[in-house]
Order: structure tokens, then sequence, then C-alpha cells
């Protein structure tokens, strides 16, 4: 594989909504810092979810369905993925995460679009599987949400550990905004948990609750892209798309419901109104929202000594308008935005890997490394 180095330099937008906050005066921020884009994995059409092995090995899912191993500088195609994937518009083979206790037991978890049911189209389903031998084996589905759906959008769909071993998960509304997010009978609009081998905690927040979907954590969501903890917290944050306008980012709380579609701060693709609500009591608020949208996907904590500027900082990949984004959170509220890796590409994907180095996936053209300068 050819490798080459970019260099990129980056700049702070201080321009309305859509792309920075001016910070307020008197507080200090971190100042941008100075790195090299570096190719890691190339020829990737849509590197969904990356996942990184003891042994420096990634793991990407590639939405087309297939699973692809990078290691010393080698690619393989992983065998035996799951015959029944969905890929229609936003669906396919997308997140991946490896148990916390990875070395002791090998399981690796998946989220994918799966047409297994009785009804046509599809829906997202969470399985685990191992690595053998360039092939997933012993495959267990954890999860299935019902019903199928041919629309081709808003299966959500991340993965996320907490530091007690509870596995969420992300399904977005499917599309049907005003039948999913609000009825926890339901599947889709929801963030899950569940325990890593399927079950459902017994302190799950609709345990017991007449006809509910019980491996619900909360609800009301549109189309979740993005899970990932807060390394000092512990706590959960989330972000979604909006439709247009109303990109939130949230923290989310056990049995909680956070509006969608009876509050939110965007309107229909159309330019019409969906509500005049963005507030009503019982439903929660987002720390921060996008307008217009940004199309986040994908996002992580820097807490990485190699970015010592960014430490706390979240990072967001940006669909919409093809960039990264650094935020810089102040007591739960973002007072910074900053523009990295402006017109790269579509970023499908962000993670810090355990060498301490910032990942991104991006469409059409893979998976890189930022580098920075010494």
């Amino acid at each position: 594989m050819k490798k080459s180095v970019v260099f990129l330099y980056f700049f702070v937008v201080l321009l309305g909504t859509s792309c920075a906050q001016v910070p307020d005066k008197g507080i200090h921020f971190p100042k941008t810092i100075d790195f090299t884009v570096e190719p890691v994995i190339t020829g990737i059409q849509n590197p969904w979810g990356m996942a990184f092995l003891p042994n420096t090995g990634i793991l990407v899912t590639e939405k087309s369905g297939e699973l692809i191993l990078h290691n010393n500088g080698k690619t393989t195609k992983i065998g035996n993925i799951p015959k029944d994937i969905y890929a229609r518009g936003q669906g396919g083979l997308m997140d991946i995460e490896l148990h916390p206790n990875y070395k002791e037991n090998g399981w690796i978890y998946f989220s994918y679009a799966s047409s297994a049911g009785d009804q046509k189209g599809g829906n997202t389903a969470i399985f685990r599987a191992k690595l053998s031998k360039n092939k997933l084996a012993q495959t267990q589905l954890l999860y299935k949400a019902e019903p199928n759906s041919t629309k081709g959008h808003h299966f959500g769909s991340r993965l996320e550990f907490d530091t007690d071993g509870y596995l969420y998960f992300s399904i977005g509304d499917r599309g049907d905004r005003d039948i999913n997010p609000q009825d926890i009978t339901r599947d889709c609009g929801k963030i899950y948990r569940i325990h890593d081998d399927g079950r459902i905690p017994k302190d799950n927040p609709f345990v017991g609750k007449t006809g509910a979907k019980t491996a619900i954590y909360s609800y009301g969501h549109r189309n979740p892209q993005g899970l990932t903890l807060h390394p000092e917290t512990g706590e959960l944050w989330e972000h979604e798309h909006g439709p247009r306008g109303g990109d939130e980012i949230n923290i989310i709380q056990k049995g909680k419901n956070y509006g969608w579609p009876v509050i939110t701060f965007g309107i229909n693709y159309s330019g019409t109104k969906i509500t005049d609500e963005t507030s009503r009591p019982g439903m929660q608020q987002p720390i921060y929202q996008w307008t217009p949208s940004i199309g986040p996907s994908g996002m992580t904590f820097v807490s990485s000594s190699k970015y010592p500027k960014w430490k706390g900082n979240l990072l967001a990949g940006s669909l919409s308008f093809q960039y990264l984004e650094r935020l810089v959170i102040e007591n739960g509220k973002v007072t910074y935005r900053e523009k990295l890796l402006d017109g790269l590409g579509r970023i499908r994907n962000v993670r810090q890997a355990p060498d301490g180095f910032i990942y991104v996936g991006i469409e059409g053209k893979g998976v890189y490394k930022l580098v920075p300068k010494s």
C-alpha cells in the first residue's frame, strides 16, 4: 500500500450557529494544534465502524456488507458474515465494538440492518461473534427490532459498553416518526441496554410495564448515530440527526423521554413546521443543537496525552458539511467549536484508539490517523 502524508492546516470558524460559537470573554480555550493526516486503510467506500484489536489490528465494517481486518499493512476480508444483511439506503453492516474483556473472551459486537422476519424490508439487529481464522464464528443474535420496513433510512445504530459491562445500542425511528419514538411498546427511535449476552437487565426502566419493549433505556429519539462514554463521569453521550436543523447532543438518562417529534428545533425538509414546541415538561432538552444540521455521525471524547490541548473535548463527524468538529465542553455546555479536516470528505466515524491516536473513517476514502506535529 502506497502511503502518503497530507498536510492540512485548520482554522476556527466564528460565523453563526452553523460552524462555530464565539467564546465568552474571560474564558481561555485551547488553541488548535497542527497535525498531519496519515492514510491507514484506503479504498473503503463507507467505513461505518472501527474496532481496534489488542495486536494492533483494526476491524472495519463496510456498510455494503464486508468486514475488513487490517494488520501489519495487510488487508483481509473476514468471512461468514450474516447472509441477511439488508443493504439499502442508510442500512447495511454498521457499527462494531469489542467486549471490554475481549482479551479474555474474544467477543465482538455488531449492529446491522437485518431482513430476518416475516415482513418485507429490514430493521436493526445486534449480534456478537468471535474471530477465528479470518472468519466469524459462534455467531449469536442478541436483539432484532420489529417490525421490518422497506424504508431505507433511520436505522441508527451505534454500540457502546459502559463501565459496568452493559451494552447500549441505538435504533432510529425508521422514518415512522409519528408512530415509533414515543411508544415504548414499539421498537425504533430508542436507546437500548442489554447484558453482554443479550439478557434484559432487571433494573431497565420499563421492565414490568405492560407491553413494553423491556430492552429500552430511553426514548423519543430520531436517528442516533453517535454514542460514547464520558471518560471522567461515565455518562453516556449521544448525538442524533434532526430533520432540517435540530441535530442534537444529549446525555442519556434512564427512562427519559428526549422528545422527538413532539419537541424539536428542526423543521420538515419541505420547510414547513413539525411543531411549535422546542420544550415541554417531562421531556429532556439537548445540551446542544446544530442548526443548520451538520449530519453528525460518530463521536468520541479526547482523553489521550497525544492531544493535550484537546483533552476533554468532544469530536463528531459531519456528513452534510464534510468535516470533523471539535467541541469544547464547559460545565455541560458547548462553548466553542472548531472545524477540522474541512472538505476532506463525509466523516462517517471517529474513534480514539488504544494507541492514543484519533482515527477517522471517511466515505469514499478509508481510515485516516491524526498525527500531531512535534
